[in-house]
């Protein structure tokens, strides 16, 4: 997909319409007869991985086949390891074949990587170093990480309601360069003959150009305020993303700008979370500050996220983990998996319709008063995986969203 579709799709916001087709669900097993004649054929690759990856996936995948079809969609999948799963299967963490196959599709969907099985493995032998290659292969370069405490979700959070309700921010985190990538990196001795382990923190003017200005779109299409987080009051890195930031504002004088250090902005998150609207950062930062703000929303398994590049495939993931604790006890909460598939069909295919029916559709699940353990409190009723997706189905089928 072009870039200007891709970088420039609005930014994730659920949607729950009040005007659902009928009062009446019709039956799952007849919803073939009322979809839509396939006028749009994408080829999907599904990355199930490790944990509960493969549980959140199945989810997900008939979710996104059901919206898909009703708006007259066609998907062809292609399922292939990662992580994990593919150590077991050939010996390493992305396979030529994975690769291959994710880059010749229109999207790319993932559920969860890593496991306790494989934590001793060297580094190239990890299951994060696939994920890691996966994103370099890709090229995407842009993540976007919404945090939004819903309504009905807004007691499950661990701050205060008043610090809480109505937080509805953005990360956007640079993906491909950094201190995750950066060279030199390695393990040595020092002049004392003492063992190290070094790591380089390093950025190009074009990568910071690049995700500058996915930034300034997504505050732009939202409230219309950027925050750019770095540490430049030590680090030159951070001291040079300073000062191509500044630069590229001047392209977006109705974007308002500001600036904060990371310690302070992990402060703030906690602190006074609503005075963020959108946030820029490096790879590092973007990775904790992003998982900061996921526990904001009361779990990190109601959040999606988007990786996007100049061109070819987004890939569209969970932000949650592998949790090899509760794999196979039907106890994941899929919703986070189902929202990304929304910002699949968002992002990586310019499909709104469909992606706001599934948007609307968690809502109405959230409303009607179903919750996995990891959002359950007094007064709902508590399912599993299968049964939380099979809710997300009805209300699929049974909402119409409003229109673009």
């Amino acid at each position: 997909m072009a870039a200007c579709l891709q970088l420039n799709a609005k930014p994730f916001s659920p949607l729950l319409s009040p005007n659902p087709v009928s009062t009446r669900t019709r039956k799952l097993d007849r919803i073939s007869c009322s979809a839509a004649s396939p006028s749009k054929r994408q080829t999907i690759t599904l990355l199930p991985g490790d944990g509960i990856g493969p549980e959140v996936i199945s989810v997900a995948r008939n979710v996104l086949n059901l919206a898909a079809s009703i708006e007259g969609i066609e998907f062809k999948y292609q399922e292939v390891p990662v992580g994990g799963a593919a150590l077991d299967l050939t010996g390493v963490p992305l396979p030529e074949e994975t690769l291959l196959a994710a880059k010749q599709s229109d999207a790319v969907l993932l559920g969860a990587i890593g496991g306790y099985k494989w934590d001793k493995n060297e580094k190239h032998l990890k299951p994060e170093t696939g994920l890691l290659k996966l994103r370099e292969g890709l090229k995407v370069f842009a993540n976007l990480r919404p945090a939004t405490v819903l309504p009905q979700l807004v007691d499950a959070s661990t701050l205060k309601r008043e610090v809480a309700e109505g937080v509805d921010l953005m990360v956007v985190r640079e993906l491909t360069g950094g201190i995750y990538f950066g060279k030199p990196r390695g393990f040595g001795t020092n002049e004392n003959g003492e063992e190290i382990g070094f790591n380089t923190e390093v950025y190009a003017a074009y990568e910071i150009d690049r995700i500058a200005r996915v930034a300034f779109e997504t505050a732009r299409k939202r409230k219309g305020k950027l925050c750019s987080v770095d540490k430049a009051n030590v680090l030159e890195a951070s001291m040079f993303w300073r000062k191509r930031i500044m630069a590229i504002a001047l392209e977006y004088p109705d974007v308002e700008l500001s600036h904060m250090y990371v310690d302070n902005a992990a402060m703030q998150l906690v602190r006074d979370p609503k005075q963020f609207d959108t946030i820029v950062t490096n790879n590092i930062f973007g990775d904790i500050l992003s998982d900061e703000a996921s526990m904001i929303t009361g779990s990190i398994g109601m959040l999606p996220s988007a990786s996007l590049g100049e061109s070819g495939p987004g890939l569209f993931e969970p932000i949650h983990g592998s949790a090899p604790d509760i794999a196979g006890q039907d106890k994941a909460n899929p919703l986070a998996t189902i929202l990304s598939a929304a910002m699949l069909l968002k992002y990586g295919l310019g499909e709104e319709n469909a992606a706001k029916r599934i948007e609307a559709a968690v809502l109405d699940t959230l409303n009607k008063g179903f919750r996995t353990g990891d959002i359950y409190s007094a007064g709902t009723k508590l399912v599993g995986c299968k049964e939380m997706g099979e809710e997300v189905l009805k209300s699929v089928d049974s909402l119409v969203p409003s229109p673009i």
